[in-house]
């Protein structure tokens, strides 16, 4: 069949096994009537898998990084897969998706890894992976709204980057959203952004978690539409990160997959996107997927050393890692079955461990942002205790851009946050405008020789 005359359908369709109830993507809903649980996007797959594997592979790749709306985003280069029905004038895109895979060989080489990439998910029109889902949430909402759909603003909850895509991709389409922030628990960098985009934002005194429950309340009133990743349709953008990493390693399977994880939607979407290529017979296997979380909210971790039997939500504690402080995540049971399928393993990374982490992987070239700090900690950590195996292959999910975490990278060189090693602390020299000042410098800290 050629992609022209297929004409494949996508529905919500609860995740509870066994319930199966389906809805149409245009309802305004976010979990099922029947049993409460949350929704995923359901594919039509037999009509999909009337193209070959091989020829999909051909349509992406003439896809990846072309000019021709709207398949010039990375998202939208795999429409068919995302939501396939959406008319191309409802779309709102910023060209997303795309990001390079940052090989780090020389540290691979160090690791004694066979390979090392780091997906710098950050390098987006907002600066985190929240673009991905973003776009493919607010195109659905403007083609609603086409529709008839009488929906009057968009609104989340979030530690930082949610609130930067959606209140980006909300002023592009021309509709009004409302972000509820913890109070002076975001970098600077992220609370002006979406001020500066004009969205409505409200500090409010409590947590993620705290700002999460009050805007489940507010989104009740369907005339207000939730941006959270509780809504499936953030997590069908977020998925093409794993097409796209696959496709950038030439359509083969890395290993293992280390993301960090917090409200937890990305590691469903991740698992969601591998397992859609190989029920369309574009990979024959499944990498191993680790999930990283800051110990100082690491619910899913705790979950993990008793075999995922019990889910206890915790109050998060303070961490640098902002963007997954979160005790109480939305996307739980979904994280955890994925997390099952892939042979996955949760691990933690402490404060001096992530902080010591990110500075380190800045001497290999990059550029980490704490988040990213806590998935290279852990996949150290894997290291150590052999869960990960020398030789192998591994992609690192960055999930946001370390220059929105200033104040994060100057602490560190400042020797202001405790307990982390020294030796990656690189501090600015001040030195005399002379020639012989310079040498003596260099020679003192350099180690140069005459």
């Amino acid at each position: 069949m050629s992609l022209t005359k297929m004409k494949p359908h996508a529905q919500f369709r609860c995740t509870k096994e066994g319930c199966g109830k389906t809805y149409p993507l245009h309802q305004v809903i976010y979990s099922c009537e029947a049993d409460g649980e949350l929704l995923t996007v359901d594919h039509d797959l037999a009509t999909l898998s009337q193209i070959s594997p091989e020829e999909w592979k051909n349509i992406f790749d003439s896809r990846y990084r072309g000019r021709d709306f709207p398949f010039s985003s990375g998202v939208w280069g795999k429409k068919e897969w995302v939501l396939p029905e959406i008319q191309n004038e409802n779309i709102i895109t910023s060209g997303e998706g795309s990001t390079h895979l940052y090989d780090a060989k020389r540290w691979a080489t160090d690791l004694g890894l066979g390979g090392l990439w780091i997906k710098q998910c950050g390098v987006s029109h907002t600066g985190s992976f929240k673009d991905l889902g973003m776009t493919v949430l607010v195109s659905q909402v403007k083609q609603m709204i086409a529709d008839g759909v009488p929906i009057q603003a968009v609104a989340c909850a979030s530690t930082g980057d949610t609130s930067a895509a959606l209140a980006s991709y909300a002023a592009k389409a021309g509709i009004p959203s409302i972000i509820f922030l913890p109070a002076n628990k975001v970098s600077t960098a992220q609370l002006i952004q979406p001020v500066s985009n004009g969205a409505k934002v409200l500090a409010l005194d409590t947590d993620f978690d705290g700002c999460m429950n009050l805007v489940k309340q507010l989104t009740q009133e369907k005339s207000i539409y939730l941006a959270n990743s509780m809504n499936s349709l953030r997590i069908e953008g977020q998925k093409t990160i794993s097409i796209e990493i696959v496709q950038q390693l030439g359509w083969s399977v890395p290993d293992w997959i280390v993301i960090p994880g917090g409200n937890l939607g990305n590691v469903s979407a991740l698992g969601m996107g591998f397992q859609m290529m190989k029920t369309l017979g574009l990979i024959d296997k499944l990498p191993r997927i680790a999930l990283a979380q800051a110990k100082n909210a690491s619910p899913l971790y705790d979950s993990f050393l008793n075999g995922f039997e019990h889910f206890q939500p915790v109050q998060a504690k303070k961490t640098l890692a902002t963007a997954i402080q979160i005790g109480d995540p939305v996307s739980v049971k979904k994280a955890i079955r994925i997390l099952k399928d892939f042979s996955g393993v949760v691990e933690v990374a402490t404060e001096e461990e992530l902080a010591d982490a990110a500075a380190e992987g800045d001497l290999y070239g990059l550029y980490n942002d704490p988040h990213t700090g806590v998935a290279l900690g852990a996949l150290k950590k894997l290291l150590k205790n052999r869960i990960i195996l020398k030789g192998e292959n591994v992609v690192v999910v960055s999930t946001a851009n370390g220059l929105k975490f200033t104040e994060f990278k100057v602490k560190f060189h400042q020797n202001e946050i405790q307990a982390t090693n020294p030796k990656f602390i690189n501090r600015v020299m001040d030195c005399k405008a002379d020639f012989n000042s310079i040498m003596d410098t260099l020679q003192k800290h350099v180690f140069l020789h005459k």
